[in-house]
């Protein structure tokens, strides 16, 4: 997420500002698969993360107003990703619908867990309240910095420290005896 903002991106917001086609299917190109990964950590589910990616671009031209150009444009773009994925959660537990598909887990393993064992994990990760759920899906399956959970989340890095250690302790909690 450090980084400056470099003359190729300052160039790249001023073409996607303008509404330059080029611009957009260059970014998208570019940017559209580690956006899917963000999508799908947060939400488990194929469908909800190309979901996201296209939330993201159809929002892109307004979210750039909001983009002053300090640190990196991809750190810009995973945080706008991620919220888009925070607010979508939020969404679907308002409605009930609850986004519970937690495949992303299982790639993280060297080798595969039994069933029972995944479906335990699963289990317990949809009863970690959203706020932690998220911080942990982005620093222990994700492997962002505390810096970069913060940043994402708009949050300090001691709330971040906080949130993943929460997180830990309940699904240590609900997962005691496997």
């Amino acid at each position: 997420m450090s980084g400056h903002f470099t003359d190729a991106e300052r160039d790249l917001v001023e073409r996607l500002r303008a509404k330059d086609p080029e611009a957009f299917a260059s970014l998208y190109d570019q940017y559209a698969e580690l956006l899917f990964r963000i999508g799908y950590s947060l939400l488990g589910d194929v469908s909800e993360a190309e979901d996201l990616v296209h939330d993201v671009f159809l929002g892109l031209p307004r979210a750039l107003m909001t983009f002053e150009g300090r640190g990196s444009f991809e750190g810009w773009l995973k945080r706008v990703a991620t919220r888009t994925g925070l607010m979508k959660l939020r969404r679907a537990r308002s409605r009930n619908t609850g986004i519970q598909r937690w495949g992303w887990v299982l790639p993280r393993f060297e080798r595969p867990p039994d069933v029972d064992t995944a479906l335990d994990l699963e289990a317990a990760l949809g009863q970690v309240r959203p706020k932690l759920r998220s911080a942990f899906v982005l620093r222990e399956i994700q492997g962002y910095s505390y810096e970069e959970v913060a940043d994402l989340l708009g949050i300090s890095i001691g709330a971040a420290k906080v949130r993943v250690l929460r997180a830990r302790r309940m699904l240590g909690a609900l997962l005691k005896g496997y």
